[in-house]
């Protein structure tokens, strides 16, 4: 079953490409299932989960099943809006839609079990901050489980290009950042790193599982 929320502030640039977005097919199908495979190992039946960043919901739709409860949220009301169509029409039970970011009410309280957030923390502005509202909202001992673009060294090249994509409103904000300080921030913030490897078998993504403190 899913649930729609009030709207609270979106991202212009998500909505926009919201469509275009849910019909491109998954680049690296072996990489995003072995992605699921690792990120139900640390889940339970008994579970509630947040996801935060869901896009539309594909993600959502395939592990909720996995767990008792499961919130997934967007920035964008177009991203939420597909992912809600989508929700309905598979029927998962325990499967609740929302809009809003971290410390929006509509997300529910804590304490959350898991906290997810995949190809999100690279587009915040401050990673660490928001890691910390993850900590916040997780049980003691609760997991909080990432897939991120880490871009650094040679690829710095691409930061004056982004810069422009973004004046152009062809891209959204983009951090760039080692995998060293991605896993420097989520310690920061009050983790133990569990588990940090990329699926994809590049040196430019990290999946990471860390756990509350």
């Amino acid at each position: 079953m899913t649930q729609a929320r009030p709207a609270t502030a979106t991202s212009p640039f998500w909505d926009r490409i919201a469509r275009k977005y849910a019909a491109r097919p998954i680049g690296n199908m072996a990489a995003y299932e072995k992605t699921l495979s690792q990120t139900r190992a640390y889940l339970t039946p008994t579970d509630r989960v947040l996801e935060i960043g869901c896009g539309t919901a594909s993600t959502a739709l395939l592990l909720a099943p996995d767990v008792a409860q499961y919130t997934a949220s967007d920035i964008s009301a177009e991203m939420v809006a597909i992912g809600r169509e989508k929700a309905e029409t598979a029927q998962v039970d325990g499967l609740t839609t929302v809009q809003g970011t971290l410390g929006d009410p509509a997300l529910g309280a804590g304490p959350f079990d898991a906290v997810l957030a995949f190809n999100l923390l690279h587009l915040m502005p401050d990673p660490g901050a928001e890691a910390r509202k993850v900590h916040a909202l997780l049980r003691p001992g609760g997991v909080f489980i990432s897939k991120s673009a880490c871009l650094s060294g040679w690829r710095m090249v691409l930061r004056p290009l982004i810069g422009v994509m973004q004046l152009l409103g062809k891209a959204p904000y983009v951090r760039f950042m080692s995998v060293a300080a991605l896993e420097r921030m989520i310690r920061d913030a009050g983790f133990e790193i569990v588990e940090s490897n990329d699926p994809s078998g590049s040196v430019s993504g990290r999946f990471i599982v860390a756990r509350k403190l």
